[in-house]
């Protein structure tokens, strides 16, 4: 597997995949290397903490329509931390770009920009993020955990949340059902 193949990717939990954070989950991965991957879930809502109460809490102004912006619980990993995944019209200090389609901002600035309407067009906030040791997540995959399809706008930023695992199934192009959750060896 080249080290870079995930990079940009969705992977999407097989249905069998029971953790509870990460059942029916669909992660972007921003990074994958020798020295392991990181990602952010992109379809599980943060209920009790808004972005108008992140934006309190960074003691920040914002624009009183703050409608459609929501908090998405990126990872189990340093879930204080925030992240916006975002299309690449937008640029600012700290802006990583992971290839011609998407990228990463963790600064205040993106988010006084997407508080106010003028951040990236496509955004999506996130606190926390999932990461994996070299060759763990190849192991999950390997052990049928995960699938893995192409990432795209419509699936990250305009699809609802409650429809991105299965949107993202139906993207891979056949029935899920068909498909063995255990795996084996010949």
């Amino acid at each position: 597997m080249d080290k870079d193949y995930l990079v940009g990717k969705c992977l999407v939990a097989m249905p069998n995949l029971d953790d509870t954070l990460f059942s029916h989950s669909v992660v972007y991965v921003c990074s994958h290397g020798e020295d392991g991957a990181m990602g952010f879930i992109v379809n599980k809502q943060i209920k009790e903490f808004y972005f108008s109460d992140l934006m309190n809490q960074l003691n920040m102004p914002y624009s009183s329509n703050l409608d459609g912006i929501v908090l998405h619980q990126g990872g189990p990993i340093d879930q204080i931390r925030g992240f916006v995944l975002h299309s690449r019209d937008y640029d600012c200090r700290g802006t990583l770009p992971i290839n011609a389609d998407f990228a990463i901002s963790s600064s205040v600035e993106v988010l006084h920009d997407v508080a106010f309407g003028i951040g990236p067009a496509y955004n999506l906030v996130a606190l926390g993020y999932s990461s994996w040791v070299s060759k763990q997540l190849e192991g999950e995959i390997i052990n049928n955990d995960w699938l893995v399809t192409e990432a795209s706008i419509d699936l990250l930023f305009k699809t609802p949340d409650n429809d991105k695992w299965q949107k993202a199934v139906d993207e891979l192009g056949f029935d899920i059902k068909d498909l063995s959750l255990r795996t084996g060896r010949a």
